[in-house]
């Protein structure tokens, strides 16, 4: 009921969001008509058809995204159409002569005044399709929570609450306006005037919306943006993640809660399915990782090492696998990757992220160990605190009846990928490269999920990047289409990762990198020659740069010699 009323809170509050300004002149244009005919018609044919195409934006797949871009090119035509109408009644009455008569066909009387409720429903259809990009955080939330549990009736539910709150506030704002401009014909005697100002700004609505301004500059820059309200109210409904507790030499563990069920892995590796009735009197570490996340590969060294070191003695480590990127749910993907990177302890698959909201996780890597009564004791995210973690487990053996642990702490000296970051405290941030959540990026406008022309820029800022080259960009990845095309990054960090897949025929990718221009020699990564070559030939975390001496600023460019590349992420070290 919590989500359901924020949902509709953040609807409500849309009518206030800069990009929804090129919309109202759509509501106010039929705010002189009866409302229960015109404006509730018009704005349950918005709210649905917003739902719907956020339903299809939520299950992520580019054909959804083209058929929304093609109704948006369909509704700025039916509003410019309005537009032109209310600015000449001659050309009026010509245009709409056959959507008069379709009128009449559908609704079985006479609509020859425009009146039908056909037709305010069509434009609500209209309105809705020109509405679905307006996405605040609550929306963001919403679309998340329903790409993580794929479609449902909760999701479709979720949407049409969000919507019907944004009907809401345009609905008060159309009886309101309604009455505004009655009041302005009655005492001005200005109908006409009236009419001829609102079809300027219908027609300087259309041309917002198809320059782009609705989801670009207006959802940017605001007088009145509801950012911060929208965060507040999900901060009010979602609590924080627990804090990681301070733990100090003979303080007793706190109980944190039970142990979530397993029952959700789509698949298990190395293991029959696990129960948490099956694992009582074991002590439990619960890793939760990915395996192309850098943090997580780095992390990997001492969770193999304490299921090593303790097998023998009570500990049972499992290994949750919560896939960041699409091509992580591919069983043969992550049991290859389990091989290669030495994991021999159970790995759940958790494709449908069913264990992950158990724990109400929200970390790669994330640690959670549990005692012999499948009570939590312990949790710490991300890198670092091996040697406390490791207490944590020969605690909690010793209070299940172990005796003779080994002695020491498992080792910290680790090569290659999985070695210790850097701890450049200004070391670039993780970096997108799909639209969705990119950053930094100074390459032109974006062309979403469509192939466009890329031109990196001469100069760069720190942390800036841009791509060179023939791409598609969709929301997670980008894709190289002819061969030469490049990806360029002024870093500053030790090591540059970069996530990386071939296409979809499987075909190994050639590629050449360099560092401020020339070829990297003793800074080439595990993954690059001294000469900067290298191969891309499955989806995974590529080390492409680990420089030898520091971690200064430096220009990464790194250019494919062969088409269909698809890139994800840079991480640093």
């Amino acid at each position: 009921m919590l989500v359901l009323i924020l949902a509709y809170l953040g609807g409500v509050l849309t009518i206030l969001s800069p990009c929804i300004l090129p919309v109202l002149p759509f509501v106010f244009a039929r705010s002189d008509r009866p409302f229960m005919r015109n404006g509730l018609p018009m704005l349950v044919g918005m709210a649905i058809t917003f739902a719907a195409v956020a339903t299809l934006a939520a299950l992520g797949g580019g054909w959804a995204v083209h058929a929304n871009q093609y109704g948006r090119i369909i509704a700025l035509v039916v509003l410019a159409f309005l537009g032109l109408t209310l600015l000449s009644t001659h050309l009026a009455e010509w245009i709409t002569r056959p959507f008069v008569a379709l009128g009449n066909r559908l609704s079985q009387r006479s609509a020859g005044d425009g009146d039908s409720i056909w037709s305010a429903a069509g434009l609500g259809v209209a309105t809705g399709l020109l509405w679905a990009p307006c996405a605040g955080p609550i929306l963001g939330l919403l679309l998340t929570g329903a790409a993580l549990n794929g479609a449902s009736v909760q999701t479709t539910l979720l949407l049409l609450t969000y919507a019907g709150g944004a009907a809401t506030s345009l609905g008060l704002a159309l009886l309101i306006g309604g009455k505004v401009f009655a009041l302005m014909k009655r005492s001005l005697g200005a109908g006409e005037w009236v009419r001829r100002v609102l079809g300027v700004m219908v027609l300087a609505g259309v041309a917002c919306i198809a320059l782009g301004l609705d989801t670009g500059l207006l959802t940017r820059v605001s007088l009145a943006s509801t950012g911060g309200i929208e965060q507040k109210l999900i901060n009010a409904v979602r609590p924080a993640p627990a804090p990681e507790p301070v733990l100090k030499a003979g303080d007793p563990l706190p109980v944190e809660g039970q142990m979530p069920s397993l029952a959700g892995a789509t698949q298990w590796i190395n293991s029959p399915p696990l129960t948490t009735e099956s694992l009582r009197g074991k002590v439990v570490l619960v890793d939760f990782w990915t395996y192309s996340c850098i943090n997580c590969i780095r992390s990997l060294p001492y969770v193999r090492g304490w299921a090593d070191k303790y097998k023998d003695h009570g500990l049972v480590v499992i290994g949750v696998h919560a896939p960041e990127f699409a091509f992580e749910k591919d069983p043969a993907n992550v049991t290859k990757a389990v091989k290669d990177l030495g994991v021999d302890y159970p790995v759940a698959l958790d494709n449908d992220y069913a264990i992950w909201q158990g724990f109400h996780n929200e970390y790669w890597p994330a640690h959670y160990f549990i005692d012999a009564q499948g009570q939590i004791r312990h949790h710490h995210f991300g890198e670092g605190g091996y040697q406390e973690s490791e207490d944590v487990i020969r605690q909690l053996l010793t209070a299940a009846g172990q005796k003779d642990l080994p002695d020491g702490y498992v080792s910290d000296d680790h090569h290659g990928v999985e070695a210790t970051a850097s701890n450049d405290p200004i070391r670039s941030p993780e970096t997108y490269v799909g639209y969705t959540r990119a950053q930094n990026f100074v390459g032109g406008k974006v062309t979403r999920d469509d192939d466009a022309d890329y031109h990196a820029p001469s100069t760069f800022a720190a942390d800036q990047w841009s791509l060179d080259g023939h791409w598609n960009v969709h929301g997670e990845s980008a894709q190289l289409e002819n061969a030469g095309g490049s990806i360029v990054y002024r870093f500053r960090g030790r090591d540059l990762h970069l996530v990386l897949g071939p296409g979809s025929d499987g075909k190994p990718i050639r590629f050449r990198v360099t560092i401020d221009g020339k070829a990297p020699g003793a800074d080439h990564g595990m993954d690059t020659d001294a000469d900067g070559n290298g191969t891309v030939s499955a989806q995974r975390l590529y080390q492409l740069v680990r420089q030898a001496n520091g971690s200064g600023e430096r220009l990464f460019q790194i250019t494919f010699l062969d088409p269909g590349v698809q890139a994800y992420a840079f991480t640093f070290g």
